[in-house]
């Protein structure tokens, strides 16, 4: 395994794959949605913390959202698996072509 020498933001992970960082931030919030280390947690003090992953962590990121939209269906049922917020779903699903 090679050595992690930097991460990505959720935040600048949803800008580069034009995702919404709240859809991302739910489904890297189960760490067994991507494999064992490429999602980081990194305390900024004060109890704070921001959510970044490794580069295979975005690519393994980038390949679940691909693969779930491959068909309507796919993607409102990949929302409803990963996804707690009920709200949130409601939102991304609205956004979502028909």
């Amino acid at each position: 395994m090679a050595t992690i020498t930097y991460v990505r933001t959720i935040k600048f992970v949803a800008q580069v794959l034009e995702e919404d960082p709240e859809l991302l931030q739910a489904i890297v919030s189960n760490d067994d949605n991507l494999s064992y280390g490429n999602i980081i947690t990194v305390y900024t003090g004060d109890d704070g913390s921001v959510t970044a992953l490794t580069d295979d962590g975005m690519e393994e990121l980038e390949q679940m959202l691909s693969h779930a939209r491959r068909s309507p269906d796919e993607w409102n049922d990949f929302l409803d698996s990963f996804v707690d917020d009920e709200q949130l779903v409601a939102r991304i699903k609205a956004k979502s072509p028909r």
